[in-house]
């Protein structure tokens, strides 16, 4: 990664995308060049179903929502066709409860719901309530119920406190 950092030029991984270089903290947000962040999550990583929802729940467990929602992000994009939208659904949970945790409460709140919506939806096009050990309708309902607090309350709420439990 080649990083300027100094708003001449924007930072590149090795063939050539803009990538940013600035580390982060625990929901994402990025840190002026050269503090201390969270490790990221590398871009890209094939998991099997059953280990991608191990490692969000790990992340969720320690109120990293923003990197559990890059471990789905990657089961959407490498997964099979027919399952891309229940990864899709809960990589958008994951951001939805990023933004609440960050005090955006109208995103996070649209955000959760969106992603319910959609595992519900599949879950019901598929027949399926327990695909990989994650319960769908348990986290449908932490969904729903957090958008209406969120909606409601209008403060950020507390990652690890509300991180959801998938199930596993």
């Amino acid at each position: 990664m080649t990083n300027s950092g100094d708003g001449e030029g924007r930072d590149r991984d090795a063939a050539g995308r803009a990538r940013s270089a600035r580390p982060r903290d625990g929901l994402g947000r990025p840190l002026p060049y050269g503090a201390q962040g969270v490790p990221r999550q590398p871009e890209g990583v094939v998991r099997a179903p059953r280990e991608t929802v191990t490692e969000a729940q790990a992340l969720f467990d320690a109120g990293r929502p923003f990197h559990a929602h890059e471990v789905f992000e990657d089961a959407w994009k490498s997964g099979p066709e027919d399952e891309r939208a229940l990864w899709r659904g809960l990589a958008q949970l994951a951001v939805g409860l990023t933004h609440a945790a960050r005090g955006n409460t109208v995103g996070g709140a649209r955000l959760l719901r969106r992603g319910a919506d959609a595992i519900e939806e599949w879950g019901r096009g598929r027949g399926e309530d327990r695909p990989y050990g994650v319960d769908l309708t348990g986290v449908v309902r932490w969904a729903r119920e957090l958008a209406g607090r969120v909606a409601a309350g209008g403060e950020p709420v507390d990652a690890v406190v509300e991180a959801p439990r998938l199930g596993i």
